[in-house]
């Protein structure tokens, strides 16, 4: 379920986002709200006395969703969790200066610019911190996540902050997966450093059932006076079904030839995107689709 991310719009004045129609029907207008919401209680959970042990002098300065970064070098740390799987990655001058800051040097972050963190040697002291810092802000998400779902009466399956697993070396989010960037500066200056927190598909649908409930809440304020709510109209399409034949078997064929196929759920479709399955019927001598499920 990819979505643009916010900065594109800012980086193309005039331009405007487009939506992958998958999204449509699914409250991804709400993420911000969700992001506000992690932010706050990520930025007192840093700004704390238990958090400035580990984030010393950097705050947060803004927490947004995107697309996954498209950046070699990264070190990716998964957190598998009851609600889904959070994978962090963090900078390298991040992280070096969470180190420089810790063991006593002033101005670290400023000192760090001038050094190439590329060129440093892995060491398991950063190792440690990578992972700790990496199990804080899963425990985090998947903290505001149930809080969501609690909300919005939704099931979550168990406590989440204390079924979190511990982190694991993983791959990269591809290209079209949900990221959370982090933003954070140094309270002496310097240039701003960045993790990012991927979610998978599992986390990130708990996290769109969340806001169903302030989604609905909405659309009943605004469906007297928007005529949008009641005026919007798109194109579907079904496929009933679907075979596969070789490139010869196709050459061979003749009129009067008969192709077996067997009907089961069928595919409904918006521009050529999979919304949804649907169940073939027939009503009064017509085809019809029935008990729609999200094709996810």
């Amino acid at each position: 379920m990819p979505m643009n991310p916010p900065d594109r719009a800012r980086t193309n004045p005039g331009s405007y986002q487009v939506l992958d129609p998958s999204l449509l029907g699914r409250p991804v207008h709400l993420l911000p709200k969700f992001a506000r919401r992690f932010a706050d209680a990520l930025g007192t959970a840093m700004a704390g006395p238990g958090g400035r042990r580990y984030w010393g002098a950097y705050r947060l300065d803004n927490l947004a969703f995107e697309r996954a970064p498209d950046e070699d070098g990264l070190r990716w740390l998964a957190v598998p969790g009851p609600l889904g799987t959070a994978a962090v990655a963090f900078e390298r001058s991040l992280l070096l200066g969470l180190l420089e800051g810790r063991y006593g040097r002033k101005n670290a972050p400023v000192a760090l610019e001038r050094r190439d963190p590329s060129l440093e040697r892995v060491t398991t002291t950063e190792e440690r911190l990578a992972a700790t810092l990496t199990t804080q802000l899963a425990e985090q998400l998947h903290a505001r996540v149930a809080e969501g779902l609690a909300a919005a009466d939704a099931p979550a399956d168990a406590a989440p902050a204390a079924a979190l697993e511990a982190p694991v070396a993983a791959s990269a989010p591809g290209k079209a997966g949900w990221v959370i960037r982090v933003t954070l500066r140094a309270a002496q200056g310097g240039a701003d450093c960045h993790c990012w927190i991927g979610l998978d598909q599992e986390l990130m649908a708990h996290v769109l059932q969340g806001l169903k409930e302030e989604r609905s809440g909405g659309r009943s304020q605004r469906a007297a006076g928007d005529g949008l709510s009641s005026g919007l109209f798109v194109k579907l399409d079904g496929r009933l079904v679907s075979k596969e034949v070789t490139l010869a078997a196709l050459f061979e064929m003749k009129v009067g030839d008969i192709i077996p196929v067997s009907v089961g759920r069928a595919d409904v479709l918006l521009d050529e995107s999979r919304l949804f399955t649907a169940a073939v019927a027939e009503h009064k001598g017509k085809l019809c689709l029935t008990s729609f499920e999200d094709a996810e």
